[in-house]
């Protein structure tokens, strides 16, 4: 429990020290940035977390390293920002006040047109240009994901990326690297473990000192909204109007991002983020690098949590299809008390999950695959990058000496009310030869199992034959047609 209290958060905002109490719990980053401090480069487009126009740094000290990246200030509330270090439009140029080589190479190279879209753009690349010296073209596609732009198109932008690359950051052009052992000093003296509590006349904002006090401020308080990476809740404010409070801010919690990787396979802490989750599950399951790149943009890779993809229980959520197939567990805490279930058991219903009252997910367990199982995960969009699932489908199968299927998991999202497993497909399957005969009879079997909506991403038509025939794509690839999966050893040596 915490022994001690404060009733303020205090961070950074660019150069100065910020403490505040008594707001509301949702209160937004970008509300607070251009209506309070009047910061109004940072532009609200979307306010979804979508198109990127309020896109923002936000540094936080990490198992002892200051590490910043790009959020949605449209989505993030103010009471996750203790101990951060807050990076707006306004404060990327050089410390001699003149542009930065991002904001030069974007000048330079016609990288902007009506400007809305530009400030996001320019702090998504000023990221990437602190964190990766001589990035790929694919490195910039990919930082860029979060960022929509309506006017200029990408290519002059991609060239501005590539064209500040050739000036690397140091103390002489860049404000944060300037600076950096000083605000490293300041966050570490700012984070001092107690337990935060903000009230205010629309509700009030907890965070908790460390997980245990987590556990018992939600077994005293069910009610309470647990806020991770806000890229879901974030809208339930902003687009459903919804009154949040009281809320449980989780995202300062060292113990839920927690990683381990052993031979048994990759336990995650729920408050691991899909950036940080992704080389400990790319390097373990190489199959999921795909899917992993296509989750959101960089924007909402940096805040959402795997934790908070499966409490939440969406049915077209990315991260349970994978990890049901996979045979993955979650770790359940009430209190003192814990419990752990397979993950597809978790989902009971639309909108209903087998969580009880002032229980929160803890860890997710994902165990490894033996060297000749057969796995891969396919997610099927209206557009590429940056796009909710239409349907999201995971296959696992494990032969026998003699070629027949010994066990089968296959798993998909938006075919059902919750993320299901194919029961009836897989009985099928299992004791079979794996041969076209046997997914052909399988692939039949999958309206035994799903009986999909028809809604504005796709028809209920469409889901069931894009699912049939991504089985029959799964079989084609294990055999080794045009390669995206192979045996899992094979995988992991590529």
């Amino acid at each position: 429990m915490a022994q001690s209290q404060r009733s303020s958060i205090r961070f950074l905002l660019n150069d100065q020290t910020v403490e505040l109490s008594g707001f509301a719990p949702d209160l937004t980053l970008l509300d607070w940035l251009r209506l309070d401090r009047r910061l109004t480069g940072t532009k609200e487009g979307c306010a979804e977390g979508d198109c990127g126009a309020c896109t923002v740094l936000v540094g936080r000290v990490d198992n002892g390293v200051l590490v910043y990246e790009t959020v949605n200030a449209c989505i993030r509330f103010v009471g996750s920002l203790d101990a951060t270090h807050v990076v707006t439009i306004e404060h990327l140029n050089r410390p001699d006040g003149e542009l930065s080589a991002v904001q030069q190479a974007m000048v330079d190279l016609h990288g902007s047109q009506c400007g809305f879209c530009t400030p996001g753009i320019v702090a998504s690349l000023h990221a990437l240009w602190l964190s990766e010296p001589q990035p790929s073209e694919a490195d910039i596609e990919r930082q860029l994901q979060g960022n929509l732009c309506r006017c200029t198109g990408y290519e002059p932008i991609v060239k501005a990326a590539k064209a500040a690359a050739a000036t690397l950051p140091d103390a002489d052009n860049d404000r944060l690297v300037a600076r950096y052992d000083q605000t490293f000093e300041t966050l570490a003296g700012l984070a001092d473990g107690v337990r935060v509590t903000i009230e205010s006349d629309r509700g009030t904002t907890y965070l908790p000192a460390d997980l245990d006090d987590l556990a018992h401020l939600y077994e005293a308080h069910p009610d309470a909204t647990i806020v991770a990476g806000a890229t879901d809740v974030g809208l339930w404010v902003t687009k459903h109007l919804h009154d949040i409070s009281p809320v449980i801010h989780i995202s300062h919690l060292d113990a839920l991002k927690e990683i381990m990787i052993e031979k048994e396979g990759v336990t995650l802490g729920a408050g691991v983020s899909y950036t940080a989750a992704r080389a400990a599950l790319v390097s373990t399951f190489p199959q999921v690098e795909e899917l992993w790149d296509r989750i959101g943009g960089e924007q909402v890779r940096n805040m959402g949590t795997v934790g908070g993809n499966i409490a939440n229980g969406s049915p077209i959520g990315d991260t349970p299809p994978p990890l049901i197939a996979l045979g993955a567990t979650v770790t359940l805490r009430k209190g003192d008390s814990r419990r752990t279930v397979r993950l597809e058991s978790f989902f009971i219903d639309y909108g209903k999950q087998d969580r009880q009252s002032g229980e929160f997910v803890e860890s997710i367990a994902v165990p490894s695959l033996e060297e000749d199982d057969f796995f891969a995960v396919y997610k099927i969009s209206k557009r590429r990058d940056e796009d909710i699932s239409a349907l999201c489908g995971a296959f696992h199968v494990r032969l026998d000496g003699e070629g027949l299927v010994a066990s089968a998991r296959i798993a998909f999202g938006g075919m059902a009310g919750t993320p299901k497993r194919a029961a009836a497909t897989e009985a099928l399957i299992v004791g079979q030869p794996w041969s076209w005969q046997t997914v052909e009879a399988a692939r039949a079997a999958m309206a035994e199992d799903y009986q999909p909506l028809t809604d504005w991403r796709a028809s209920a038509d469409y889901r069931m034959v894009s699912a049939q025939n991504l089985l029959i794509r799964f079989f084609l690839e294990s055999c080794g047609a045009p390669v995206r999966i192979t045996r899992h050893r094979e995988a992991a040596e590529a």
